[in-house]
């Protein structure tokens, strides 16, 4: 798509620190990381978000997600991993195409504060309720 800088980065017009390529996926180190290690997975086929990306790409993103893990691991040693995946500027999507961060978290490293909330417990009624209408929407 033109303008997307995540598909510049495919096309190599923008350059960027390669950490995994097949066919269907591109994936990279975050200029801007989180914590060390924090790498980009993309659809190499331009798609906004998770409303947009076909099954095959989410799929192939899933795959190498597991193998980008597996060598994180071996490399960092974190004691575990965020896959964190936002759609819409209004939950703060900033590249708007696809893309699952893989965000280590070290022993001795800070709290990942996506990954902690509160537990509040919630109204049943009304989970039951959305849950049955989101069920039948499939």
């Amino acid at each position: 798509m033109e303008g997307c800088i995540f598909c510049k980065i495919i096309k190599g017009e923008i350059p960027s620190f390669k950490v995994y390529e097949d066919e269907m996926v591109y994936a990279f180190a975050d200029i801007n990381p989180i914590t060390d290690g924090h790498t980009l997975i993309i659809p190499k086929t331009h798609a906004e978000n998770l409303w947009e990306i076909s099954e095959n790409n989410i799929a192939a993103i899933h795959r190498a997600s597991i193998k980008i893990a597996q060598a994180i691991r071996a490399v960092l040693g974190p004691v575990g991993i965020a896959a964190l995946q936002l759609n819409g500027k209004a939950v703060n999507q900033v590249v708007m195409h696809y893309h699952l961060h893989l965000i280590p978290k070290a022993a001795d490293g800070s709290k990942l504060k996506m990954t902690e909330w509160e537990l509040v417990p919630g109204d049943m009624d009304k989970i039951k309720d959305i849950g049955e209408q989101i069920a039948a929407a499939i």
